[in-house]
Order: C-alpha cells, then structure tokens, then sequence
C-alpha cells in the first residue's frame, strides 16, 4: 500500500504541475481588472478555466504518470475513463452526486494500471488493428463502466461522509489548518504530502463549483486560503533562516562555502517557495530538527488563521505567488511580521540545537562522511572522470555500483526530487557510499523499496541509471571489460564479435554516413562503449544489419540490440539523449528474442515529428571487438538502407 502510495504522489506531480499557469493568469489577471487595464478579465477567466476543469487535467495527468513510459495512450484513456464516470454518477445517483478531482484520480490510476497491463497486447489476426495501445481506451471503458454502476450506488452515501468530514476540518479553523501543516511537512520524507494535499486543496469544501482550499481561494471564496497562508511565513521565512542557521553552524574551516551555498537555497525558497534542498539538508541528517520544523509550520498555519489571514497559491508560498495572489487575499501583511519573527526562531532554535547535540549537519559532518553542501551532481568530490560521462551520468554510475549493481536493480522511477527504486537485496545497498556520491539521503520504506534523495536535477540522474540498467550504457572498470553489450549480463565465455560478420555489414539506414568520432556525444565519439560508425537518417526506417536474433530492445524503442550466431554484438542507436522521449516518435516492428533477415525492418522513426526535438545521428556500434581491431570506413557520404561494403576490421598495429 505504501509502495502504491508513494506511486500516486508521484503520478500527481503531474497535474499539479499546471497549477502555476492557473495562478500566474489569475493573479496578473486581478492586477489588470483592479487598475483597469484592458483584457484583464479574460487574463483571468483564462486562468479560471484550468481550475474550472482539474477534475479532467487530473484524469490524464495522473494516468500518464502511472503509466510506466507514461505514454499519451494512457492520457486519453483517462480522459475516458473520467467522462464515463462522471455522466454515469449523475444519470445513476442525480445532479448532485460528483467526485469531483477524486473521480479524475481514480480514472486516472484505472487508466494508467490498464496500460501498463494492456498496452502490447496481441489480438487474433482479424482484431489486430485493436491489438496494443489502441486495446487500452477500449478496456478502459468497460472497467469505467462496471467502476460506475458501483460507485453510483456506494458514493452517495460516501460523498456524504466527506463532505461532513471535510466541512469538520474546515470549520475546525485554525486547529484545522494547524494540524495539516504539521502533518503536511511530516509526509515529506516518504513522499506523501501530495496525497493529504490532494484532499484539502482540491477536494474539501466547495464554493460556486470550485472544491478545495486552493481552487475556491483562486476562485474567489473569501473564506478559502487558511490551508496555505501559513506557508508563505514558513517558506519565505522560516527555511531561510533555518539555512542560515545552518551555514553558521559549520565548522570553521567549511563555514564560509556551507553558508555562501546554504544563503543560494535560501533565496531559493524565499523567491519561489522551494522548499525541499534546505529540508533534505537536515532531514536525515538531524531528524530532531525535522520534527521542530514540523511542529512549527503547524504553528504558523494555526496562528495565521487566528489572525484572520486568507492567502493562497498557484503554486507555492514563494514571493512570487505572494505578490499574484495578494490581491485575493487578507490580512495579508500579517503573514510578514510573523514571517520576521519566524526567520529568528528558526535561526536560534536551530543554531542552539545544531551545536547543543553537534549535529552532523552540511558543514559540521566527520571528515570520512562529508557531503557536498548541495548535494547535486557536479558538487560530490569523485574520482578523475576517465569515462567521458557527463555528472549525471557519472554519479548515476557510482549510484549504480552503491546499489550492488545492476543486477540488484528491480524498478527504478523518480519524483520531483528523489529516485524511487526495489531492490532485490537491500544488505548490498552501500548508503554511506551513496552519500558519499552525492545523495542528500535515503529512505528504506521496507525489505525492498529504497529511495534516495538526490536533488532538483534528478530526473538526468534517473535517465543515466536507467540506460546503465537497460544496457545502454555500461561502467569502464580496469581490467574488465564491461560493453554496452545486447546481452543481460557478461559470463567468462564471452565471445568476440566475427570479421567477418563486420564485413558483411550493410547501412541500417538510409542518410548520411560519418565517423564515430564526429558524433556530438563522447560516450560515441571517445568509443567508451565500442568503436562502430555512425549515419544521420533521412528516412525513419531502421533496418537489420545482418542476419542476427534481437538480443535487447529499450523500452523507449530508441535503441536495438543485435546478437549472431557467430557472436557479434551490435547496438543501433538512434539518436542522441533520446531516452528522454519515453519512446515518443518510435515504433518496434520486431520484438525482443527475434529472429531477423539482413535488410528486415526493425524500427520507425517519424523524422518530423522528432526533428526539432532530438539529434538523430544515429551511432552503431560494435560493442564487443577484440582490442586488437577496429573499424575502418570504407565510404563516407550518402548511404541507402541495405547498401553493402560500407566497413570492415582493421587490425591495430602492434
């Protein structure tokens, strides 16, 4: 439950992540009306519109966030999903019967669980064209259809229940508001806090047609924002001063480095409401010093709405939404003198507790255990790069060795901040290593799901563990040669790859063929995963090199692997950086455990649709030559798919 959990407040990231839009149009909107500006109302309606319809954005938002290469397929499956649901409610329970944003969650989770089961299956011939992708909005509809006759007999009652519940918490005032703020801050670390979110701003309370904190506050409801003013002292303030504190605290010699980069995270989190890189700075490293920040931004929430305060925000209690958002608030310039107050109790608490325990906060860690004070790819002290990877790719590589391997990998996913991962043994996970290379800190849910807390820039860092993991690209180690090969692990009997399969190899593309070393990406160019050659398509058709069986084919489809029967090992890969399109533009026509002819279609590429997008130079390599070869170009320029003599292997000389 906690793993599925930790998915969904992944999955709403998504759909929350439109929110700004909707409060920056709403906000300059209001500015524009109030000094009549022209065009200001349909600034603002514009605005509007998206919190008008966060039932549906949720909906396709979260199914693509379920959905494993969170593909548009699943997207339109929720919307589906959600238009059968909401019709069926009122034609079964009435005009009044509405789940609102939790009807939208719930199709989206239906749609994007069904395409992660549904989305390669197969048909019988004569319902081929249903087969795949296009079967998920199909079996969508039936499942929404079944979900529907149910809910409409069983939410009535249920609805009942959380709108009392909801309206309990709201009237509850500042207790209430109080009590999600303490309880918002302490589902941080697991990741939670977007659920319980979720529910308070979105869904509880309602105020002409517009439910929940957040969207009744953008919505105009004088009474909504005592679910977020409080926010605003703790984020514009309350962090700042707990980084400062920080920063001073450090030990003489780091202390002008920890405070020069703690005082950049606190601008951060005082201009624009990110919280998070001073948090995961004393979250596991201090976890006293979590909880007083708890208890205190519960405090903030209590005593703003003691004082009458009603603010809110598009997206986080920064500066930024202070000023939109002000004209809909009030009270408002209470929230600064509390904020004043609150940088000097977050700067003295702190500081005393920090040096009374001695604390092993950024700055004051043992010499063995330092971290680097921001925690981010580029700052961790790690040995000379031979590799040619870039930081993400060569913290990812280190990632890959502290968690026993790739072999001990079972799933690997992100969030905003952090790698959510299984493992099939959590005893080879080294954490000290981990941190060593530059995680903030990890959190063992259980026996098998671990995450690591790595920072702002962690989706480059998920996509450089997850080529490492699928084999696209492979750690250099001395002594051992570890390919990019299409094969699930490396075995003493490895075999080399056949001169003369090399001679025989035909262009897989058609386009314009060039040298490894001209390829713009030094994991090609410096040959760290082969030598081979490399072609910029000019048709979308990738084709088999040479009689062979599909050793491995990514997930994104951006990258095949080739095996014959001889032993040669090649890999196709298109494009540069192209995992990052989660498949977008690609399409297999063959499957892993194939067999294939020379010249057989392997992939589609849509060129348009990708040309603005990517580089698609195309690298194949040769990923388990002898040392003693490489391979020579015996034309360069204008290539056809299937064209035949293009290299063959050199021998090195001696």
């Amino acid at each position: 439950m906690l793993s599925f959990l930790q998915r969904l407040g992944k999955a709403l990231m998504l759909p929350i992540a439109v929110l700004p839009a909707a409060g920056i149009l709403i906000g300059i909107g209001l500015i524009m009306e109030e000094f009549l500006v022209p065009g200001g109302s349909f600034i603002r309606m514009s605005g509007q519109s998206i919190v008008d319809n966060l039932a549906l954005i949720f909906s396709a938002g979260v199914a693509i966030g379920f959905a494993k290469d969170s593909n548009g397929t699943a997207a339109l499956a929720g919307v589906i999903g959600y238009f059968i649901l909401s019709s069926g409610l009122v034609v079964i329970g009435g005009e009044d019967i509405s789940m609102g944003v939790l009807g939208g969650l719930i199709s989206g989770v239906s749609a994007g669980l069904l395409y992660n089961r549904f989305n390669n299956i197969q048909l019988p011939e004569f319902l081929a064209f249903f087969g795949g992708r296009r079967f998920v909005p199909i079996i969508q509809a039936g499942v929404m259809i079944v979900l529907t006759a149910i809910l409409g007999f069983v939410w009535p009652p249920i609805q009942g229940l959380v709108e009392a519940g909801g309206q309990s918490i709201v009237e509850a005032g500042a207790v209430g508001a109080g009590l999600f703020g303490f309880i918002n801050r302490l589902l941080i670390p697991l990741g939670l806090h977007h659920v319980i979110n979720t529910l308070v701003w979105f869904q509880f309370g309602e105020y002409e047609g517009a439910t929940g904190d957040l969207s009744r506050f953008l919505a105009g409801d004088p009474e909504a924002g005592i679910f977020m003013g409080g926010f605003y002292v703790i984020m514009m303030f309350g962090i700042p001063g707990a980084a400062v504190a920080i920063g001073l605290a450090a030990k003489k010699g780091r202390r002008k480095a920890t405070l020069t980069a703690m005082l950049s995270l606190a601008f951060a989190s005082f201009f624009t409401g990110i919280t998070e890189p001073v948090e995961y700075s004393f979250m596991f490293l201090a976890p006293v010093l979590y909880g007083i920040h708890a208890l205190l931004t519960g405090s903030a929430l209590y005593l703003a709405t003691i004082f009458g305060v009603r603010h809110g925000f598009g997206f986080s209690a920064g500066a930024i939404d202070f000023v939109l958002q002000s004209l809909n608030g009030t009270r408002i310039y209470i929230l600064l003198i509390m904020g004043v107050i609150y940088f000097f109790i977050y700067l003295g608490i702190f500081y005393f507790v920090i040096k009374k325990f001695d604390l092993k906060t950024p700055g004051r860690e043992d010499e063995d255990e330092e971290l680097a004070v921001t925690g981010s790819p580029g700052t961790v002290d790690m040995q000379a790069n031979k590799q040619g990877f870039d930081k993400h790719q060569q913290q990812a590589a280190y990632f890959l060795e502290d968690l026993g391997g790739k072999d001990n990998l079972n799933t690997i996913d992100h969030c905003a901040t952090r790698l959510r991962l299984t493992v099939h043994n959590m005893d080879r996970v080294d954490e000290a290593a981990l941190k060593k290379h530059g995680a903030r800190g990890t959190v063992k849910v259980n026996k098998t799901n671990l995450q690591i807390i790595v920072g702002t820039q962690v989706e480059f860092v998920y996509n450089a563990l997850h080529a490492f993991k699928e084999g696209i690209l492979t750690t250099q180690r001395t002594n051992e040669q570890l390919n990019d090969a299409p094969q699930s692990a490396q075995t003493n009997d490895q075999s080399f790859a056949n001169e003369n399969d090399i001679a025989a190899v035909t262009a897989p593309l058609t386009g314009t063929l060039i040298r490894l070393e001209d390829v713009k990406d030094e994991a090609f160019s410096k040959k760290m995963m082969g030598d081979g050659f490399a072609i910029n398509p000019t048709d979308g058709t990738v084709t088999a090199p040479f009689h062979a069986s599909v050793a491995i084919l990514a997930d994104t489809r951006h990258a095949i692997g080739l095996k014959t029967k001889s032993g040669t090992e090649i890999l196709i890969h298109v494009g540069l950086d192209t995992v990052q399109l989660k498949g977008e533009g690609f399409e297999a026509l063959v499957a892993q455990g194939d067999d294939v002819e020379e010249g057989q279609p392997l992939l589609r590429i849509d060129l348009d649709a990708l040309a603005n997008k990517a580089n698609l130079t195309t690298p194949v390599i040769f990923t388990n030559l002898p040392e003693h070869i490489n391979i020579d170009l015996l034309h360069q320029g204008e290539v056809t798919a299937r064209q035949k003599g293009i290299v063959e292997a050199q021998r090195r000389s001696t």
